[in-house]
């Protein structure tokens, strides 16, 4: 008999099938981590499952053997870590206790690589949940809609199939949480331009400070075909953070490095006590973070705190210190002081980094000075989940070898698909913006090549239309073809006068 391998689009669709058990009841932000820890149960259950399988093959049923083998597994699982136990519980009472009980063992089995991946979230919260009869409710049919999805390697079309659909889940989430939904998804086409501009290497270390689920990483680690690459991100907000753990090991990154807290007073990847080095930074930080100095001020502080230079143990503020209300330019601050000798670094910010005066008009001028600026591009509007603003993203090199920068407006109607709520980059957008980046040379109405000294004329604005000319003249009005035109409607509705005029003489009006 033909085994029926699940493509992935039908996994796709079961999984998003199976939120129908939340939808009306939950907002998609809290049960999207109910729905993708499942999947992740889900998935590391069948493949334990499907190896077992063979080894008992293997040996004879020699239920000894297969037990040694088995302790060598990715993930090793016991039976009250499998989802098959899970779901057997099912219509128990307390369900909700036996899946976080489920979830403990599975961790306390894999210490190294899952410690703490699974403690934000709760099976058995009634504040979330609800009361017993409506969580228990919930929880059943959550793992009847699982139960029916075979995850095992050998009934997937594809090896990728997982991580993809972990993806399509997290897009969909972010697409549903709106504004929310910014916070910890960048969409796909912004990660791939992104990775396609830092050019990632082998043996680089690649690092994203606010590393949401974990998407951008895993597309500057996929642009190196061996895989030699090591992973680093931080996250501060505890289920992304999770997210993104669990990402990793869907797209079979066993070693990435995510660590939990905020990046900017509480930086976690050190070394000797100073802030780690980087081939490669990518990152889509919050948009102008407010408050984003306060893990500085300290318990007992009050609204009278003022951020200073000083404070910061590792001294990225040198340029200045970013106004309190705006904390774009302190994370870009934090990825240039992370950035090894040679390094690139390409992030998404608003357009306001690029005007806007007072301190941050000085750490702009004080960027280009060092020579670290190396293009800004402008993107389309409506890119991102939850917010309309244009965007830009900048790149910056350690030891550049030339002092130009140059500016890429890919803004412009023609340059991306335009969409019902979200616009997007096309694979062709992509390549162009790439194509000119690479190229480095002025394209009429596209991209120019500015000097510094005419940065510095403008006074170190880097907004887009200071440089790049998209003014398109307006075809020149032929004026004897609009006069012969109107003579002509002129003598078309006369005649229709004149009709009219017999028809009504006929009918005696």
């Amino acid at each position: 008999m033909e085994i029926k391998k699940y493509t992935q689009q039908e996994v796709n669709s079961t999984l998003w099938r199976a939120c129908d058990t939340f939808r009306g009841k939950i907002d998609s932000s809290i049960y999207k981590d109910y729905v993708l820890v499942m999947l992740f149960i889900k998935y590391v259950s069948d493949i334990y499952k499907e190896h077992k399988e063979v080894l008992m093959e293997k040996y004879d049923n020699d239920v000894e053997m297969v037990q040694r083998q088995m302790r060598y597994e990715r993930f090793v699982l016991d039976e009250i870590s499998t989802f098959d136990y899970i779901y057997s519980k099912r219509n128990q009472p307390e369900i909700g206790e036996i899946i976080n009980k489920s979830l403990a063992h599975v961790e306390e089995e894999n210490k190294t690589k899952l410690r703490g991946v699974f403690k934000n979230i709760d099976f058995n919260s009634e504040s979330v949940l609800g009361n017993t009869k409506e969580r228990n409710s919930m929880l059943k049919n959550l793992l009847e809609d699982f139960k029916n999805l075979d995850l095992r390697p050998s009934r997937l079309i594809e090896e990728d199939v997982i991580g993809n659909a972990y993806e399509y889940m997290i897009a969909n989430f972010a697409s549903d949480a709106g504004k929310k939904g910014g916070e910890f998804f960048t969409p796909s086409e912004v990660s791939e331009l992104l990775s396609r501009l830092v050019k990632p290497e082998e043996n680089d270390r690649i690092y994203d400070p606010t590393c949401g689920s974990g998407s951008l990483l895993i597309k500057a680690f996929n642009k190196i075909p061996s895989g030699k690459a090591q992973i680093y991100g931080q996250e501060r907000n505890g289920q992304t953070h999770s997210l993104a753990r669990m990402n990793m090991f869907l797209h079979n990154i066993d070693d990435a490095k995510i660590a939990w807290g905020d990046t900017l007073s509480n930086p976690l990847h050190l070394e000797n006590d100073k802030l780690m080095k980087f081939q490669v930074v990518v990152a889509n930080p919050p948009f102008s973070l407010d408050k984003w100095a306060m893990g500085f001020a300290g318990e007992g502080s009050d609204k009278a705190f003022k951020m200073e230079e000083s404070l910061d143990p590792y001294k990225r503020f040198g340029f200045g210190v970013p106004p309190i209300s705006k904390g774009d330019y302190a994370f870009v601050l934090h990825m240039i002081h992370s950035l090894a000798e040679g390094g690139r670094m390409a992030t998404v910010l608003p357009h306001g980094v690029l005007f806007r005066g007072a301190s941050e008009g000085k750490i702009r001028q004080k960027l280009i000075e060092m020579n670290l600026l190396d293009a800004v591009i402008g993107l389309p509007a409506n890119l991102f989940f939850g917010t309309g603003i244009p965007a830009c993203v900048l790149v910056f090199k350690q030891n550049r070898s030339r002092d130009d920068v140059i500016f890429i407006d890919a803004s412009k109607e023609g340059f991306y698909e335009k969409g019902k709520n979200q616009n997007k980059l096309r694979e062709e957008d992509i390549q162009r913006i790439v194509d000119a980046y690479d190229n480095y040379e002025t394209v009429d109405k596209f991209a120019y090549v500015a000097t510094k000294e005419e940065i510095k004329e403008n006074d170190y604005n880097l907004n887009i239309p200071r440089y790049v000319d998209t003014f398109e003249e307006e075809e020149m009005v032929d004026m004897e073809a609009v006069a012969e035109n109107i003579a002509k409607i002129k003598s078309e509705l006369a005649e229709v006068e004149e009709q009219m005029e017999k028809y009504l003489k006929e009918l005696g009006l």
